[in-house]
């Protein structure tokens, strides 16, 4: 524990205003994922997007961002979190300027790049900086939980944005946006937040950047190609070679004198099992997401805009679910809180299993508002734990593999869940030899191929199509959301047990020569890095 935690020292009005300027780049980072989803036809009719050139433009972002999560993370501890913020603010900025006018797919999937490299400086780094601002337990617990909502707010307000801006601007608009933030983020960052880098962190170690770079893409491309193609040979061999070289990475960082990441820091249960539960909970929060909004626009029939907004109706519900778990977890073993929130968000999953054709938007809309509302409890609880479980001078490190595994997370979401779905859909659809044989291969693919294919049908076997491809959707649907209920279930009772009596204490470690830290604690901090 640092010595500015055994004083006691609490946040004052600058440490939450700060906390404030921080959400900026989050939230837009955050929405940064989402925000294309409406973009894309406008931008594929100006600049002549291919197929590829579209799927690119989507997935660079992501697949930058993943990349180099770790080695910005390590970065920050060395060099300062608030520097690697600002130049993370600058790029992403800038680049925001150059995707709202390119002029060729080309020009947009690079700037597309650099976004994703700006925010792979930003995530971190906010993160880092709250560990660093809020020394008091229970502060830093509500700090989290504010930085938990963020984080999911961008994501579910992204393509509602996009809708709004698309209505009436051109589709440079919703990367333009970004600007004005990070340009009052430049302003405001020098004076409110405080810089730390790590007393003793060695030089930083560039090969290492190479290889969680070249461990990472390769896996995370892999299962998004298995997710989207089904099992293919290309895909796993990326996945087996990404996994060699992370095996590569995790021997350097055992020998390294000044490695990227402690390894060290995977001994502490709380730390290792908080890792693990963030993974899940992201698993299951995106692999919902997918089928609830193919339900929302292709099964109900709205339109985008209108199924962003009604998909945002959950998150508005759930906004007490973070300050909820803070709460709990103080008052009993966090173990036990993490137990209970996985079961609320498998209880949503159960609901979930009751959905049909003609099923009641407030069913959907409260099974998706308990799965949310448990998982944003879980999501909290353990950025809280990870953050806690290290020393001040690791949380870049560790703030970075937490969104890293959040990434996978995701990934495995799309591909686990995505293909549980597609295999029940194929499995329940049965189409009258009446219908040609290209309509039935298309709606065999998916809802989305049924309601293209149907559209070039008579009406009357249209509608034969798309009422037997709706009724295995919902079925897909259900069988998935079953899974996720044995697999949330099951999981708070591991978490529970592995997790049971740990607290995310750190343990004692140099103190930062140029942290930001109040005067009346300055002589004690000394005494500790003298001691050191």
């Amino acid at each position: 524990m640092s010595t500015s935690e055994l004083t006691g020292h609490r946040a004052g009005r600058k440490e939450w205003i700060a906390l404030g300027v921080l959400a900026l780049p989050l939230l837009l980072v955050s929405m940064d994922v989402s925000v294309l989803y409406f973009a894309v036809p406008y931008i594929s009719a100006d600049l002549g997007v291919s197929a590829t050139q579209q799927l690119w433009i989507f997935d660079i972002y992501g697949f930058v961002l993943a990349g180099l999560l770790i080695t910005m993370g390590s970065l920050g501890d060395r060099i300062g979190r608030r520097r690697l913020l600002i130049f993370g603010a600058i790029a992403f900025g800038a680049a925001s300027v150059a995707a709202a006018y390119a002029q060729s797919p080309e020009q947009l999937i690079a700037a597309r790049a650099v976004l994703g490299i700006g925010g792979a400086t930003l995530m971190p780094s906010t993160l880092a900086l709250i560990r660093n601002m809020f020394h008091d337990p229970i502060q830093r617990g509500k700090a989290i939980a504010f930085w938990s909502a963020v984080m999911l707010g961008g994501i579910s307000l992204g393509p509602v944005l996009s809708g709004v801006l698309l209505e009436h601007f051109w589709w440079g608009s919703v990367f333009l946006i970004n600007t004005p933030a990070m340009l009052l983020l430049l302003v405001l960052a020098p004076l409110l937040l405080p810089e730390f880098k790590a007393a003793v962190a060695g030089r930083f170690d560039l090969f290492s950047s190479v290889l969680s770079l070249a461990a990472v893409l390769p896996v995370i491309w892999g299962i998004k190609e298995l997710a989207a193609n089904g099992v293919e040979g290309l895909p796993i061999v990326a996945i087996v070679v990404g996994l060699l070289i992370g095996y590569v990475f995790l021997r350097r960082q055992r020998t390294a004198d000044h490695p990227m990441i402690e390894l060290a820091m995977f001994r502490n249960r709380a730390f290792s099992g908080a890792l693990a539960a963030n993974t899940i909970g992201t698993l299951a929060l995106v692999g919902n997401a997918v089928f609830m909004t193919q339900y929302l626009q292709l099964v109900l029939g709205m339109g985008p805009l209108k199924a962003a907004l009604w998909s945002l109706a959950p998150s508005v519900v759930v906004g007490g679910a973070a300050p909820l778990g803070a709460a709990l977890a103080r008052k009993i073993d966090r173990a036990y809180v993490l137990g209970l929130a996985f079961l609320v968000a498998a209880s949503g999953f159960a609901v979930l299993t009751q959905m049909h054709v003609d099923g009641h938007l407030i069913v959907l809309l409260g099974g998706a508002g308990l799965l949310a509302g448990g998982l944003v409890m879980v999501m909290s609880l353990v950025t809280e734990a990870i953050v806690g479980s290290v020393a001040p001078e690791r949380a870049g490190s560790a703030s970075a593999l937490m969104e890293t595994c959040s990434e996978f997370g995701g990934a495995l979401g799309i591909a686990i869940l995505g293909s549980i779905g597609t295999a029940a859909y194929r499995h329940d659809l049965t189409l009258p030899s009446s219908i040609p044989a290209s309509a039935a291969n298309a709606a065999h693919e998916g809802l989305a191929g049924a309601t293209a294919a149907a559209s070039q049908l008579p009406a009357n076997l249209a509608t034969t199509v798309l009422d037997a491809a709706r009724h295995s959707f919902s079925h897909s649907m259900n069988v998935t959301a079953l899974v996720g209920t044995i697999l949330l279930t099951a999981t708070a009772v591991t978490i529970t047990l592995v997790l049971r009596g740990t607290t995310p204490t750190p343990n004692p470690t140099p103190v930062a020569a140029d942290a930001d830290l109040p005067e009346e604690a300055a002589p004690l901090e000394r005494t500790a890095a003298a001691l050191n």
